[in-house]
Parts: structure tokens; sequence; C-alpha cells
């Protein structure tokens, strides 16, 4: 009777493990789009969080050489997810994330002091009505058009709120991107059809805060605003989680 009892024991505490399980797998997944001058490893502090929810998440890796090739990586990670998508776009990967969310699986879109393009629009039109920001003065194009960031720029302009350690490391790290690709126009703006999340970054040197504001009020987004640099992910993790988890809660119902 005793190993009946336990096995019974065992029986039941694996059917509630299962159930609970089962209640994460209700979720939808998060497909995070890193931005220029990064890659997927730039989400590291916000995948535990979304984790620890139970969320199933992917991080895209953009080769930033064109809106096509970025898009293409997109969908495929949303293509491999088992259900309901949301689409996590930073900087330049607002405008892919606005492309590739067109797709019957994404059921919510969050912008992290990103693009939001118009359909048939570019990255560079969105800033045509700004001045230039400091970060974007200090790129540096190589002889076949790649832009990076000095380290120093990176450390001033890209990542100022996190430490100077961490801000050396990305430097080395970051992924250059194909200055053709800012001129890519979108054929769609996957924003009219899906609710939307916005995060501005309040003081942000790489995109204008006022251009953020404007885009997150022109897709209808609910917007959040964080006294952060560009990478509002890096330096305030748990509150661009709260976010997107947040949006997943809004996207699963």
């Amino acid at each position: 009777m005793n190993i009946r009892n336990a096995l019974s024991s065992v029986a039941l505490a694996t059917a509630a493990l299962l159930g609970g399980n089962a209640v994460a797998a209700d979720l939808p997944s998060v497909v995070l789009v890193h931005g220029a001058f990064a890659d997927g490893s730039d989400w590291a502090k916000v995948i535990p969080l979304l984790q620890a929810k139970g969320i199933h998440v992917t991080a895209v890796q953009n080769g930033l050489e064109s809106l096509a090739g970025d898009v293409a990586a997109t969908r495929r990670a949303i293509d491999n997810q088992k259900g309901k998508v949301v689409l996590v776009g930073h900087s330049w990967g607002g405008t892919v994330i606005t492309e590739a969310g067109d797709n019957d699986k994404v059921a919510g879109l969050v912008y992290v002091a990103a693009f939001a393009p118009d359909a048939g629009q570019s990255s560079a039109e969105l800033g045509k009505d700004y001045p230039p920001s400091p970060g974007a003065k200090r790129l540096v194009p190589d002889a076949k058009g790649w832009l990076t960031l000095p380290p120093q720029a990176v450390a001033e302009d890209f990542a100022p709120d996190v430490p100077r350690a961490q801000a050396a490391v990305m430097a080395v790290t970051q992924g250059p991107l194909q200055a053709k690709a800012l001129e890519d126009k979108t054929t769609v703006a996957a924003w009219k059809t899906r609710p939307s999340w916005f995060i501005v970054s309040a003081n942000d040197r790489i995109i204008s805060p006022d251009l953020e504001r404007a885009m997150a009020r022109k897709i209808g987004a609910t917007t959040t605003t964080l006294p952060t640099s560009h990478v509002p992910q890096q330096s305030r993790p748990k509150e661009v989680a709260a976010v997107i988890i947040a949006a997943v809660n809004a996207s699963a119902k």
C-alpha cells in the first residue's frame, strides 16, 4: 500500500506539472529581433525573465545586410513556433517586424526604441524631419558601405547607461549594418492589423526620442517611456520584460 500510495503521489505530481506546462504552452511564443550594431545576445538579460514566466523565446540572428534578408530570418523563426507569436523588435528590428509581422501567427508587436515605418516607407525616411542624432553622426562606413560605431560612440551614445566594461564588449561584438538596408522599403505595415506596444527611450542618442513618440502615436501603440539610452533591454531589462509579458498576456486572450 505504501508503494501504491507513493506511486499515486508521483502520478499526481506529474499531472500537476504537465498541467502547468500546458498552461504555459497556451501562451504565445516570443520572437526577439535585434537591431543594428548588435546580435541576438543583445536580449540576454530579458530572455531569462520571460522564460521564468513559462514563455517560449527565440532570438533571431540578423545578417543586417538587407531588409529582405532579415525579414526572411525572422519569418523562419515565426514558422518554427507552434502557436501564436509576439514579435519584438529593437531599433532596426522594428522595421523588420513591421514587414515580417504580416503573418497569421503574429498576434502582437512590441517596438523597443525602434523604427515603425508605414507600408512603402524606409527606415531612413523616418528621420528626415528630425535633426541627426548624436550617435548617427558618429557612424563609420567601410569601403563596402557597412556601418559601425566606434567604441567611444558605443559608450557615449549607444549604451551610456550600462557599465563601461559592458559597453566595451558591445563595441567589439557589434553587428555592422549595411547602409543600403536603411533605404529598403517595407511592403506592408503589420501594426495596422495587430495590437502594438512601444517602449520610448527618453534619453536615446541613436533614434530621436521625439521620433519614437511620434511613431508610437501614429501606430496607436500602448506606450511606456523609460529614462534610458537606446538599449533599455540592457539597462532596464525588468521593465522591458514587463512590457513584453503584458503583450503576451493580452495576445493570449
